[in-house]
């Protein structure tokens, strides 16, 4: 038997089940995995489509299964810093290899301005993607609450609070920086400052409270002019650097919370002819490719990135197949931090 039609044209759902000599329905519940079809039927179906070459529409079976075998990515930050931050890149490949063995498609959506913000809430309340993973989450960001409104599968890379309601996948922040800074007074330092993530951040706020819990441990008082506020970029590492020179130029050493901003600090450090370490210990966070290429080589806290990524997939991939089961899985993850010593400190 030949099958019909114009040459290069692919085989339909019709010419396969004419080919098997049955029912057009009998070859989707085939495609679909469906218990009743009898063995003999089931495989005179595969062979058909075996011989036919025909490939089933994914989207057509993902549509009939009220699924779309996709999954958003959202970082709702600028491309310079997605392309320029290496926590981004360590999410994003954990994420895509935990998905690698999977039938989902993985979509990154960058969200840089409020028309971006409204498309992205339109295209998920149709419900556009089985399952989202939003990383880089501020405090006033309203897409957590919507996901959770349209009961959307969602997973956060970190938390908006410690309350969070919406499952997430995080690192003992508090606990990394607070290694970090008893690391610095061990050492011997006494002027201890601190250059801060963004504030509207949960995990700038919980590196905050590990560098004070530290203070507070060693029974050294806290001076507010030893602490300023950075956004994460090195260049908010440079300006937060300048002004603790300004402010209190006998410190002698600096807890950064991200190694780009260390790499900021470091290069004002330099320019003001402070030496590294024998000066101004310095360590940062994340333990990244920054921190190793430095000059010295960065002390920094190790957050397993690429792990994170991996839990986040995980965790999403369990509330999908749980809401299928018509189950509600809806657990969080924090993972260990590991302070990482090297020259700077």
């Amino acid at each position: 038997m030949t099958v019909s039609g114009r040459r290069g044209q692919r085989p339909t759902l019709e010419q396969v089940a004419a080919y098997a000599g049955v029912g057009r329905g009998t070859v989707s519940r085939v495609i679909n995995g469906a218990a009743n079809v009898s063995d003999q039927t089931r495989s005179a179906v595969q062979q058909a489509i075996a011989e036919l070459g025909y490939v089933p529409n994914r989207a057509a079976r993902a549509l009939a299964a009220g699924s779309t075998d996709a999954i958003a990515l959202v970082i709702p930050e600028a491309e310079t810093r997605l392309f320029a931050e290496p926590y981004f890149s360590g999410i994003i490949r954990g994420v895509s290899t935990e998905l690698a063995d999977t039938d989902m498609q993985l979509l990154l959506t960058l969200i840089r301005t409020p028309k971006e913000r409204d498309r992205f809430a339109q295209y998920v309340t149709a419900h556009r993607v089985d399952g989202v993973l939003l990383v880089s989450v501020h405090a006033d960001d309203p897409l957590p609450d919507l996901l959770e409104r349209i009961e959307m599968p969602a997973v956060l890379s970190g938390r908006r609070s410690g309350d969070e309601s919406v499952p997430y996948v995080d690192c003992d922040n508090t606990g990394g920086a607070q290694a970090a800074v008893e690391h610095l007074i061990g050492r011997g330092r006494r002027a201890v400052a601190t250059v801060t993530g963004p504030l509207d951040m949960y995990v700038a706020q919980c590196r905050l409270h590990g560098y004070r819990d530290a203070l507070r441990a060693a029974g050294l008082e806290e001076d507010g002019r030893l602490v300023a506020d950075g956004d994460f970029t090195e260049e908010g590492g440079r300006r937060a650097m300048g002004e603790l020179l300004s402010r209190r130029p006998d410190l002698d050493a600096v807890f950064c919370a991200s190694d780009v901003m260390a790499a900021g600090a470091r290069a004002v450090l330099r320019e003001s002819g402070r030496r590294v370490p024998e000066d101004v210990a310095l360590v940062g966070f994340d333990d990244s490719a920054v921190a190793r290429h430095m000059d010295p080589p960065l002390t920094s806290v190790r957050q397993p990135l690429e792990e994170m990524g991996r839990s986040m997939a995980r965790v999403l991939l369990e509330q999908i197949e749980g809401r299928k089961a018509g189950r509600a899985d809806r657990s969080s993850r924090v993972l260990p931090t590991e302070l990482v010593r090297r020259a700077s400190s």
